[in-house]
């Protein structure tokens, strides 16, 4: 503009504080004056949730990464700039997780707090929806709009475009006008890398349902809700609505009820929330029975607005491999499943699988569960892939995916139960090469085969039910899983029954009376043995009648029927000889050992379990050994042989240990106690004591607890007696 201070004749013309794009007509002196900060980069930013609640975490660390530079002028010097190279925040998650939301209450934080002096440039790229979609160049001509460049010097191409966004966000940095570019709902890098500034100062935050590794930012992928910041958000939420409204804090369980149907997922506890605000009278423990009465996804909608469509947008942008295997995944019964299944599931390689997997987890339709190569779906999400699977069940050919996924758990749960069995050969599955290997399968994997055990015997697959089952059974005694014993012997026994299997029935039975006897409920564990014993003995299987009838003697010594207890243990010794089966030999041996401690036959059990103790050496079971050396030590205690006992009882302490079973090494632990308080040894037997007592603390049996430390009473009340008594 012309200034009224010119001479006569002379145009003076000033450009004050300003970034001009375009050509400007100069005189000898120029002033041109344009307002300090554009108005409308920040007029396309949304308003943020009043019930934004539970992300305070999250909130802090993308709040951390839009902190400006330390330089005082705003611009990033060479050091600074490199050390600030990442400048892109991409917040990823699954659909309705509160992305935008988080990104939206950061933008406006950091406004307040002064961080950009130039405003936010919003854009919403909505990436998942085919109709709206929008691509850079359309939403860069808006950008630099905002910014002030007027339309005839917008470039027509979008990289020319582009390149005037950054360099006009860089002018913009350098007088100290930081600008933070907020790209919201972007499907791909490609989609957003072109809207994001590259001078180390102005800032951006990308949010988008898939995780963009490739776009050089700082990852932030978002959870589901806490449970209480789920029903702090439904309170809220109610709230916005009547400031009155007390249904949430006055109803907790109910609410509760509620957050677990939405998944705690924001969207479906936004929706939850607007379905309580129509209806007053409405209760969360109401509706959450209503959402249980069909799937919850099905009752999440509000309108046009509803968890399933949500979802829907992201499953579109799935090539036709990847939908098929997110549908099939859902055939799986349990809360996870690992790669191999999977491959195993849709009848692919594992590296295949794998991919696509990884392809799924990065558009958060499937997330890493614990553990290596494993995977989960949000409870929604699986509500929403099982409807998809049933519609497309004969195309996915669901049935043979079942089929072939229950024979993957059956091999597999057989070569791990191999493995540890101590009497078998070098199993020749590869699927493990060491015990402890086997081990953490069985732990990883115990419910998905509980799952499948359940499912194989609902479709029509009776023998996996079994066989999952009885392979089960030793890594459940291990593990002191009890009532998962009792639960999978009974479906088991069930099963047999239903189909007319004797022998299945026989050993589900055999199963379970152990089990039973376990959980102390003797006289059901006895009826089961006695019934698994006559099966045994009609079908002729003299393996099993012996089995069968050393744990009926066990049950029977527990209820104080000890003659009928030796009886049971010595025909079963009697059919171990006949057959050959030295290992049962040592545990019948073992058994009736014990059996002879009761009535105080104390000289036959010594001898007992020391055959026990060698046959069991012999055929390499160290557990078994160690089991045979603290009967032992017991029985030499009570003959007085204490130099012996401790010695017995030492050795299976170091047994127990190194085969890892920390309940036998407390058994162990606290009979070598009482052996060491009898020879007047009290500082060894109050440690031995304190190890037992921690030994059942760490599994759980509080019965043997209690007896420990009733015993390490005593030994401390010995040990501080004047005669040591």
């Amino acid at each position: 503009m012309t200034d009224p201070r010119a001479a006569p004749g002379r145009t003076h013309n000033e450009i004050n504080d300003a970034i001009v794009i375009g050509p400007a007509i100069l005189g000898r002196d120029i002033t041109l004056r344009l307002p300090a900060q554009v108005p409308l980069a920040t007029s396309g930013l949304p308003a943020g949730s009043p019930a934004f609640t539970g992300r305070q975490d999250d909130l802090d660390r993308l709040l951390a990464c839009l902190n400006p530079p330390a330089s005082d002028d705003g611009a990033a010097d060479d050091d600074a700039g490199a050390a600030r190279a990442v400048v892109v925040t991409a917040v990823g998650g699954l659909a309705g997780v509160g992305k935008t939301e988080l990104a939206v209450q950061a933008a406006r934080t950091a406004l307040r707090r002064g961080w950009f002096a130039g405003g936010v440039l919003f854009a919403d790229l909505f990436g998942y929806d085919d109709d709206r979609r929008r691509d850079p160049g359309q939403v860069l001509e808006g950008m630099l709009g905002a910014l002030g460049v007027p339309g005839e010097h917008i470039p027509a191409h979008t990289q020319d475009r582009s390149r005037l966004l950054r360099s006009v966000l860089a002018e913009f940095a350098a007088r100290g006008r930081r600008i933070l570019v907020v790209a919201d709902n972007a499907n791909t890098a490609r989609q957003a890398e072109l809207l994001l500034p590259t001078d180390g100062v102005n800032a951006a935050i990308v949010t988008s349902r898939h995780t963009l590794a490739m776009l050089n930012a700082r990852l932030l992928d978002l959870n589901v809700l806490d449970p209480d910041g789920a029903l702090a958000m439904l309170d809220e939420t109610l709230r916005i609505a009547d400031p009155d409204d007390t249904r949430i804090p006055t109803d907790p369980t109910g609410a509760a009820a509620l957050a677990d149907a939405c998944g705690h997922l924001p969207l479906a506890l936004r929706i939850a929330a607007a379905l309580l605000a129509e209806d007053p009278d409405h209760t969360p423990a109401a509706l959450a029975r209503e959402l249980g009465q069909v799937q919850p996804i099905e009752g999440l909608a509000y309108g046009r607005d509803g968890v399933r469509s949500a979802f829907e947008l992201s499953y579109r942008t799935l090539t036709p491999h990847q939908q098929r295997l997110f549908r099939i995944l859902t055939v799986n019964p349990g809360p996870n499943i690992s790669t191999a299944a999977a491959a195993a599931l849709t009848d692919h390689d594992e590296p295949t699988v794998r991919h696509q997997l990884k392809d799924l987890a990065r558009a958060h339709l499937i997330e890493r569960a614990a553990g290596p190569d494993r995977w989960r779906m949000h409870d929604l999400v699986r509500q929403y892939a099982t409807t998809l699977g049933l519609q497309h069940a004969d195309t996915d050919h669901r049935d043979q995916a079942l089929h072939r996924l229950l024979n993957h758990y059956d091999a597999t749960t057989w070569a791990a139960n191999a493995r540890l069995d101590p009497t078998a050969t070098t199993p020749t599955a590869r699927e493990f090469t060491a015990r402890e290997q086997a081990l953490v399968w069985l732990d990883t994997e115990l419910p998905n085969l509980t799952a499948a055990a359940r499912t194989a015997a609902d479709t029509g697959h009776p023998d996996t039910t079994i066989a999952l089952a009885l392979n089960l059974a030793r890594f459940l005694e291990w593990r002191r899983l009890f009532n998962d014993w009792i639960t999978l012997s009974t479906l088991a026994r069930d099963t047999a029954q239903h189909t007319g299997d004797r022998n299945g029935t026989s050993r589900a039975m055999n199963n379970l009376g152990l089990a039973l006897q376990e959980v102390r409920r003797f006289e059901e564990a006895i009826t089961a043995l006695q019934q698994a014993t006559d099966i045994f003995r009609e079908t002729g299987d003299r393996h099993g009648e012996g089995m069968a009838l050393n744990n009926l003697g066990l049950a029977l010594r527990q209820v104080r029927r000890f003659d009928e207890a030796i009886t049971a243990h010595h025909d079963d010794l009697t059919i171990c000889r006949e057959t050959g089966d030295r290992h049962g030999e040592g545990v019948a041996l073992n058994s009736l050992g014990i059996a002879l401690q009761e009535v105080r036959r104390f000289e036959e059990a010594i001898t007992a379990q020391q055959e026990a103790a060698a046959i069991y050496r012999e055929t390499g079971d160290r557990h078994g050994e160690g089991r045979a050396s603290n009967s032992l030590g017991i029985a030499l205690q009570e003959v007085r042989r204490f130099d012996e006992a401790i010695t017995a009882h030492q050795q299976a302490a170091a047994i127990y240990r190194e085969t890892g079973d920390r309940h036998g090494e407390g058994r162990a632990s606290n009979n070598l106690g009482l052996a060491l308080r009898e020879v007047r040894r009290f500082d060894e037997a109050l440690a031995a004591g304190q190890e037992a007592v921690r030994a059942f603390v760490e599994v759980g049996d509080e019965y043997s607890e209690a007896i420990a430390r009733q015993s390490l009473e005593e030994t401390t009340q010995a040990s501080a007696a004047p005669d040591g008594h």
